[in-house]
């Protein structure tokens, strides 16, 4: 039963990975090669084919350190240090990239009056890139905490053993605060430019009962795709989060087991997920996705065997 469902899970997690390799790959190589032709690319642009970049890279991340946590490959500290340091800077990047996107989504959707926000709205591409820069403290800060704890798993043995199972509790505790953190600041902001695009909707609303309009109005579709995008981000960026957290807190070995398996199916799943949900709101990507569907199911009937 339990290899059973073992392979069921690997299979899951197999797919997955896969699909999750092929929508973000189109992402970026669709941007890639519209910004070939046009010889100038756009900021949303730019973002979604950099965020499709990093997802890749968080999902083999993830799917090496699954393989070698499943089949016990690792040797000493070498690996471990390195998938770390990998997640760390794939995953915040991910992380901060879909968020600028929410911002940038927000900043160019909603209509507001107000002076600071007017301010932003014109200097959308710039605040998104002054992001982007301030975050590299975070993740500066994450990664020293990050080769602190290594640096203590690998002198483990040496010296006063219950003071060194003291010394990498505290670590622990620390990268688990970090991490927290750096997880509660993407989330917040996302999240604020949700209830934000809600309230502009609620506006928006509001003003064309007034005007006597109907309302089947595009800039409605364009707000409710968009809040669409972004629940589905920060509910999958939750779930994500949790995994990692109970991973984090579990001491027995069975437990370790099932706890790692779900926080590897959620974090193979959330860049996966969102990806294609990307692709289905944003009008470039559908429209290039369904072409390409047309094209391979065209070529596919032009190879088969017609019958006398």
């Amino acid at each position: 039963m339990i290899s059973l469902l073992q392979s069921l899970i690997t299979t899951l997690l197999t797919l997955a990975f896969v699909l999750g390799n092929l929508a973000n790959g189109f992402i970026a190589l669709t941007n890639c090669i519209d910004w070939v032709k046009r010889q100038k690319i756009s900021s949303v642009d730019t973002i979604l084919m950099a965020l499709a970049v990093s997802r890749i890279g968080l999902l083999w991340v993830i799917a090496i350190n699954w393989y070698l946590v499943l089949f016990n490959s690792f040797s000493y500290r070498l690996e471990a240090r390195a998938i770390d340091i990998a997640w760390t800077v794939s995953n915040h990047f991910s992380t901060w990239l879909a968020t600028c996107l929410s911002i940038f989504y927000l900043l160019k959707i909603a209509n507001f009056s107000n002076l600071v926000f007017l301010h932003l709205k014109w200097r959308v591409e710039r605040l998104v890139l002054v992001i982007m820069l301030g975050t590299l403290v975070i993740l500066g800060f994450q990664l020293a905490v990050t080769s602190r704890e290594e640096n203590i798993w690998k002198n483990e043995y040496e010296g006063n053993m219950t003071l060194k199972t003291k010394s990498h509790d505290m670590e622990h505790f620390s990268s688990l605060a970090v991490s927290t953190l750096a997880f509660c600041l993407p989330f917040t902001m996302s999240l604020t430019s949700l209830l934000l695009l809600i309230f502009s909707l609620r506006k928006h609303l509001k003003k064309m009962q007034l005007n006597g309009r109907r309302p089947q109005d595009p800039r409605i579709k364009i707000h409710v795709k968009t809040m669409q995008t972004m629940i589905s981000f920060l509910l999958l960026l939750a779930i994500y989060f949790l995994s990692l957290i109970i991973a984090s807190w579990c001491s027995t070995m069975l437990q370790k087991r099932w706890t790692f398996t779900l926080y590897h199916a959620c974090g193979l799943i959330y860049p996966s997920s969102h990806s294609f949900i990307l692709i289905l709101v944003n009008q470039k990507l559908r429209q290039a996705f369904l072409s390409g569907l047309w094209q391979l199911r065209c070529s596919q009937k032009e190879r088969k065997p017609s019958t006398p």
